[in-house]
């Protein structure tokens, strides 16, 4: 159905254009790597039976560097192909020694080796002795910190953001921004696609999304080239669940938490991989019921038209999440080196918020002037769905071979707000009023890509590749008001809004290895068109090209030392929703609109990173932004007391911090990960008449305990804390959660059984005030975070994982391929 329309068959013209250009230029290059002799033998384990999918790998027999790595096929061979040199083998696999060959030279023609018979480890011969292990919940890497979500006992009935706000280093804000660092501009990627939502719309979408699909999370701070140069503070790689077996095989899963409202979800997969195809899908559905209840207190200076005063409010909202999320996707193996793949996703949600308000006004001298009750409906439906073609051919059967990846995807996203807002007046007395609206908002998204790797000699690679991406957002809203039995139209805030974005980009990046020093460097161009254009008003259009260049050193110092150093230049463009004018009201009070006039952001980044025996790091990182976009309270432009959330540029961000992380086994069953950012932001600019130049040091601990119990039990202890902040015009309180998860394997590992209580102390509401010249709001949050879980999953089929393949690089695997993976 995709194929079929004209925007598609657009794209895929424009894809295999690409294809045969970028063959073009590179056919130069096509002809190394050839024809390259090989290592060849077989592994068997010590009863003489064939030991499949062994990790075996072809060291450089000077220095062990790893040349290339492959598993053993059904029969136990191998096939390592290599340049003519000294090399030695090593052979590795679960319940065996490891095994290493003699040395012998690679020439012009293969070389079988003796069969290689391993012996039995020395812990599985032990049968008193029963060795159990767990991934930890994070991982750091050279450039990255991995969050392992799959299986982890805090994860049972928790939500993506859930997961987020337990990260090393992620703080989701009270007004639901997420920043990484202390810093906001982040780029949000699902399975390798972009999420075009901000703010409060991207926490609700990541509310939407059941943290058991999520595999992992990858929090990086500086990426390479090959990523879209959007995210000035770091990218957020969010990668679901694809499972990897043999044959026929799935899960299903359910769990129910309770805090004060319920929380359900259940789902379940399916896989089916078989010779050349492989068929999976996913589902689950999430029904949660949460609570926020919102104290306010706000200071007007006088006006021309008012005097001073000030307002209290008391808001109790309640939200019934009801969503629907699914993938189904199909991976054909057309050849030995060419694979294509095909997917198709979706999450349908539809909330409903029911709000009470209580409002008082106070004169100058807090004498009392008016007071009034509210209570308001919405219903938002948000169905998205999302498409994804891709390709991946390998010119040759090795792991260093040249690839040529090429993807085409369509998403669409669509909101329909509908709001019935009633006002009760008690203080004078009046008739009720009845505010209603009616908003729909439909975004489409088309992205195609095309990637080439191309191996150059002296262990390096050259990678270049071009991306076209088209938003388009169509929005319109119709508001009423109907008082003493007569309705009428509100024709200044009723209207309609269109944006257009263009992005055409194509990078080159070079990357290699010496035997104490890896390096990438790239170069990055992005080509921006945009168009906002609110109803009776001339369009806004901007039209700019800029470079964005990027370096990764990484120097082996020693055996135990190793320092890394990352440069890169970054922007973050608004988004649709930030320069959308139409308004969406949150009470009688306030209400949420965008800003046409917003502009780009750009960032200049550095980050150095100590590593003592390849596992403590100490980072530090500097970043200036130009033009920061912030999200402020202000008062509303229509005058009066009511008040007006939107986004704004300012003049220039200072941000330094420093990261300190350790992973340590503390005892053979109990590991702890700690890790602590400590940061200084500094920001200026003027708003409101309010000059701004404030600044703070600030920091964020987290640690997580993994205990590995007797008998498939396991435990996590995860405690956060995030000190008191000064950020912009705004001061948030400090805050922080202890969360503990308990978690039993069943029915020889088929049956997981998990339990769960979040934010056990009940630490996460926080304070938070905004001070300008004119205007001040303090607000005290709380939200339904205390919920106790009980989960369980039970998993079916064939547990053999299939073996090494040249899978798909999708969208989906986007992410890895940049990074070399």
């Amino acid at each position: 159905m995709l194929i079929s329309t004209p925007v598609t068959s657009g794209i895929v013209s424009w894809l295999f254009a690409s294809l045969r250009l970028l063959c073009l230029v590179t056919s130069p290059l096509l002809v190394w790597g050839q024809g390259r002799p090989a290592a060849t033998g077989n592994v068997s384990s010590p009863t003489g039976t064939a030991v499949e999918l062994a990790t075996v790998t072809l060291h450089r027999a000077a220095d062990s560097v790893v040349v290339k790595s492959e598993f053993s096929d059904a029969a136990g061979a191998f096939r390592l192909e290599g340049a003519p040199a000294r090399y030695v083998v090593s052979v590795m696999q679960v319940g065996f020694e490891h095994y290493w060959s003699a040395p012998f030279e690679l020439v012009a023609s293969d070389v079988a080796l003796p069969a290689i018979r391993l012996a039995a480890s020395r812990a599985t011969a032990l049968n008193e002795v029963t060795v159990t292990s767990r991934k930890p919940l994070f991982e750091r890497q050279a450039d990255r910190t991995v969050v392992n979500v799959a299986y982890n006992s805090l994860s049972a009935g928790a939500t993506a953001l859930d997961v987020l706000a337990r990260s090393p280093g992620v703080i989701v804000y009270a007004n639901n921004n997420i920043a990484l660092k202390g810093r906001t501009a982040v780029l949000v990627v699902i399975d390798g696609k972009r999420t075009p939502l901000t703010g409060t719309d991207l926490a609700d979408y990541l509310r939407s999304l059941p943290a058991e699909q999520l595999q992992s999370i990858e929090l990086i701070t500086n990426p390479p080239a090959q990523f879209d140069a959007q995210g000035g503070a770091g990218v957020i790689a969010i990668n679901l669940k694809k499972d990897e077996r043999q044959g026929t095989n799935g899960s299903v899963n359910a769990s129910y938490g309770r805090g004060e409202y319920g929380k359900f979800t259940t789902g379940a997969s399916l896989n089916h991989r078989h010779k050349r195809t492989n068929l999976y899908g996913t589902y689950a559905y999430t029904n949660r019921l949460n609570f926020l209840r919102l104290d306010f207190e706000r200071q007007y200076a006088a006006s021309p038209l008012l005097p001073a005063g000030s307002s209290e409010l008391f808001t109790d909202r309640v939200s019934d999440l009801r969503s629907h999320t699914g993938k189904l996707g199909l991976d054909v193996t057309l050849s030995q080196r060419t694979l294509v793949g095909v997917s198709v996703s979706g999450l349908t949600s539809q909330t409903y918020i029911d709000t009470d308000n209580t409002t008082r006004l106070f004169g100058p001298n807090r004498e009392l002037t008016t007071r009034f009750n509210s209570v308001i409906t919405q219903d938002v439906p948000q169905p998205s769905g999302s498409a994804n073609v891709n390709l991946r051919h390998a010119f040759a059967d090795s792991a260093t071979a040249r690839t040529l990846t090429a993807d085409a995807d369509y998403a669409r996203y669509k909101t329909t707000r509908l709001l019935d807002l009633y006002t009760f007046f008690a203080e004078p007395s009046a008739p009720t009023n009845l505010f209603s609206g009616d908003q729909s908002s439909d975004l489409t998204i088309q992205a195609v890509k095309v990637d080439f790797s191309q191996p150059l000699p002296h262990r390096a690679r050259l990678e270049t590749g071009v991306k076209m991406t088209r938003v388009s957002s169509d929005n319109n809203v119709l508001f009423v008001n109907t008082a003493n039995g007569i309705t009428t139209t509100l024709p200044n805030i009723s209207t309609n809004f269109q944006y257009n974005e263009n992005v055409n980009a194509a990078y080159v990046s070079l990357r290699g290895a010496s035997p104490k020093t890896t390096y990438r460097a790239g170069l990055r161009a992005e080509q921006t068109n945009t168009s906002a254009q609110p109803l009776g008003e001339n369009a806004r259009k901007r039209n700019y090209t800029q470079l964005f260049p990027s370096l990764i050193l990484q120097r082996t110092l020693s055996a135990q030392h190793t320092l890394g150093l990352s440069v890169a230049r970054r922007i973050d463009r608004p988004s649709y929703v930030q320069v959308n004018p139409i308004r969406n009201y949150f009470d009688a009070t306030s209400y949420r609109s965008g800003n046409p006039d917003l502009v780009a952001q750009t960032s200049y980044n550095v980050d150095l990173t100590h590593t003592f025996r390849q596992k403590f790091s100490t980072s530090l990182a500097y970043a200036q932004t130009d033009k920061p976009i912030v999200t402020v309270v202000q008062l509303s432009p229509d005058g009066g007391r009511l008040v007006v959330n939107r986004d704004v540029n300012l003049s220039t961000q200072h941000n330094y911090s420093l990261t300190l992380t350790a992973p340590l086994e503390l005892a053979k069953w109990w590991t702890l990960y700690a890790n602590g950012v400590f940061y200084y932001s500094r920001f200026k600019g003027e708003l409101a008449s309010t000059v701004l130049d404030r600044d703070q040091a600030a920091f964020n601990l987290s640690a997580n305990n993994s205990f590995t119990l007797p008998h498939g039990w396991g435990a996590d202890l995860n405690g956060v804390y995030e000190s008191r902040e000064r950020y912009f015009f705004e001061t948030n309180s400090q805050r922080g959660q202890v969360s503990v998860g308990l978690q039993k394997s069943l029915w020889n590992k088929q049956g997981t059984l998990r339990l769960n209580v979040s934010d056990i102390f009940y630490t996460t509401p926080v304070t938070s005030t905004t001070t300008f010249n004119n205007f001040a709001e303090t607000f005290y949050r709380r939200q339904d975070t205390r919920v106790a879980t009980v989960a369980f999953t039970y998993r079916f089929g064939n547990s053999k994982v299939a073996a090494a393949r040249k899978r798909s690089a999708g969208a989906e695997d986007e992410l890895r391929r940049a990074n070399g993976q």
